[in-house]
């Protein structure tokens, strides 16, 4: 119920915003993987969400779920979904970070 919203025409063409989202997002992931990327080497608590074959996906306390990137850990031992681990950042990309305990 915004002012623009309520009394001004949408005058933008679709490509137009479409190229600004493109662009917007393009710069997005530029930043998330000089983000990730800076983790990596770094020993985080993370708490298991669940297991995707011998993988567990975890997040940190700053990682919401289905909104932000995950991390997903190789271990030797069972880690119970529910339970936080120290891990050791190895790798990263534009959206997710990969760990060993």
């Amino acid at each position: 119920d915004t002012y623009a919203a309520t009394h001004l025409d949408d005058n933008v063409p679709e490509e137009v915003k479409q190229e600004r989202l493109d662009r917007l997002m393009e710069l997005q992931q530029t930043i998330s993987a000089e983000h990730n990327e800076s983790a990596v080497g770094q020993e985080i608590t993370l708490l298991v969400d669940e297991y995707e074959g011998d993988v567990a996906i975890c997040r940190s306390e700053y990682d919401s779920p289905e909104v932000d990137g995950e991390v997903f850990v190789k271990s030797d031992k069972y880690l119970r979904k529910g339970s936080f681990h120290s891990v050791l950042i190895t790798d990263s990309t534009e959206f997710d970070l990969y760990g060993k305990v």
